[in-house]
């Protein structure tokens, strides 16, 4: 069963996340195939430019707590879009939460439409954003990542564009893709290396304690019942 759908034209190579039925849930076997995926589109000469999209109506749910990568796994798969010699646009057309957010902070430039939504809902299961803090806190208002992260509230795609996570409304999105046409190759490969030296810097100063904070913070008490109630569908233990 494939997990990530590729489409190609006018070098232009768009990776949509292809498992409505879990929402885009990130499992160890969609990771893995979307790495796979960019591999290729990183080692290809005619590819200019890579849009990461969805299919159905949320990009991406977050970890898939029933089949999750493990942190290392998703780490790559985060470092892997930062460093891709190719910039990389992301384009959102529904929701986002916890973990989708970490793969648009990957994003070179991020693009979403009206309907598009975010939460970073990880307190609520009794963890933290931690690994996605990687490719968020480098890139988001500090006040604005405070908030959110502290409440995991729902917001739309004005605040988005606001706080750093959102570039632009979807509309600009065809305008996008024909300067990066005009872009030359190189051009285009070294102009990302200097808009991500600060994002890789934080990567290898930050990540094996990001991991560790993760791992620890899942396996904890806590998040059992946190995880647990929200596949029940009902209210932690912890709900005032």
């Amino acid at each position: 069963m494939t997990l990530v759908a590729i489409t190609e034209e006018r070098g232009v190579t768009t990776l949509a996340l292809d498992s409505p039925a879990t929402r885009n849930a990130l499992s160890a076997p969609l990771v893995a195939e979307l790495a796979d995926a960019l591999t290729v589109c990183g080692k290809d000469p005619t590819v200019r430019a890579v849009v990461l999209t969805h299919t159905g109506g949320t990009f991406s749910a977050g970890a898939d707590l029933k089949a999750p990568p493990s942190p290392y796994t998703f780490v790559d798969l985060l470092r892997q879009v930062v460093e891709l010699p190719k910039p990389v646009v992301g384009h959102v057309t529904g929701h986002v939460r916890a973990g989708g957010l970490g793969l648009l902070g990957a994003c070179d430039i991020v693009v979403a439409g009206e309907a598009a939504d975010f939460a970073l809902t990880e307190v609520r299961i009794g963890v933290a954003p931690a690994v996605i803090s990687l490719t968020l806190l480098p890139k988001l208002e500090p006040r604005a990542a405070a908030r959110h992260y502290l409440t995991g509230e729902r917001f739309g795609v004005p605040e988005a564009v606001a706080m750093g996570l959102v570039t632009a409304p979807d509309g600009e999105l065809d305008g996008i893709l024909d300067a990066l046409r005009a872009a030359s190759p190189q051009g285009l490969r070294e102009a990302k290396r200097l808009v991500t030296a600060r994002v890789l810097e934080t990567f290898e100063r930050d990540a094996e304690d990001l991991v560790q904070r993760s791992a620890t913070l899942f396996a904890s008490a806590e998040a059992r019942e946190g995880m647990t109630a929200f596949l029940e569908r009902r209210d932690p233990a912890w709900r005032l």
